[in-house]
């Protein structure tokens, strides 16, 4: 018998990236699989996982071969996510920095609609603490799992849940996606970190943290960059004025040496 082999259209699923951050079962990791499997995502990132075998997890995820030979290992979160236009965390718990939260039916029409101009990170953390702050300062928008007082999901089970919930949105899992209508490409997570960065250096060059708690700033000034979701171009012209403030004062300690 000849068998035909189609191309696999590119749709909504097909667009989300979903990311492991430091998972500590492979147990996990291959039910992580089956249920990318189950509702058509294609692409598995983890950041520095525990020990596993491709035939450990075909074991656990049968007739997932596909998916598990396309599994990335990453060092650090931000190379993970740096091609991602959105980064949705998952997280059973209030934080105290004033960060918006909505639930996973929620938010799926929102990551089905970032989906549209490019790869979309759905963040989860690790069995046993979830995701540290630092993780959760990358997240555009924070995810929480309706459940009862008893708020603690399995890791896989959380990552099913979510991309059901994102199936469901989809509707029409085999439609084509539009190009983007922006006149700006959207902005990548590593555009953000630079320009998180430029301004964090602006800042300390005018004394700004000097009677302010650093780290408090920065993470507001974080919800408000994701909040606004400026594109490329955007972008640039915040890190622009960050590194014109430096120059500007590199040029006035240079005339009063002089």
């Amino acid at each position: 018998m000849t068998w035909l082999h189609f191309a696999v259209p590119e749709t909504v699923l097909t667009r989300v990236v979903v990311v492991l951050f430091e998972p500590q079962d492979p147990v996990n990791i291959g039910a992580t699989v089956r249920a990318m499997k189950n509702m058509g995502a294609t692409d598995l990132r983890l950041v520095r996982p525990c020990e596993y075998t491709d035939v450990r997890l075909a074991g656990i995820a049968h007739g997932t071969s596909d998916l598990i030979e396309r599994i990335r290992h990453f060092d650090s979160l931000d190379e993970a996510l740096a091609d991602c236009v959105k980064v949705a965390a998952f997280t059973a718990r209030r934080r105290a920095a004033k960060r918006a939260l909505t639930d996973a039916r929620a938010a799926a029409p929102l990551i089905r609609s970032a989906a549209q101009e490019g790869k979309v990170a759905l963040l989860f953390g690790r069995e046993d603490s979830g995701l540290p702050n630092d993780a959760m300062d990358r997240a555009h928008l924070v995810v929480t799992v309706s459940t009862t007082d008893h708020s603690s999901l399995n890791l896989a089970q959380a990552v099913l849940l979510a991309l059901y919930e994102l199936h469901l949105a989809a509707a029409d899992a085999t439609r084509f996606i539009p190009p983007p209508k922006r006149d700006a490409p959207p902005s990548l997570a590593a555009d953000y970190e630079l320009m998180f960065s430029d301004a964090e250096k602006a800042l300390e060059a005018v004394q700004f943290f000097k009677t302010r708690h650093h780290e408090r700033i920065m993470r507001s000034i974080r919800s408000l960059a994701f909040r606004a979701s400026p594109d490329t171009r955007e972008i640039a012209l915040l890190r622009a004025m960050s590194i014109e403030v430096l120059r500007t004062i590199d040029r006035i300690k240079r005339g009063l040496a002089s």
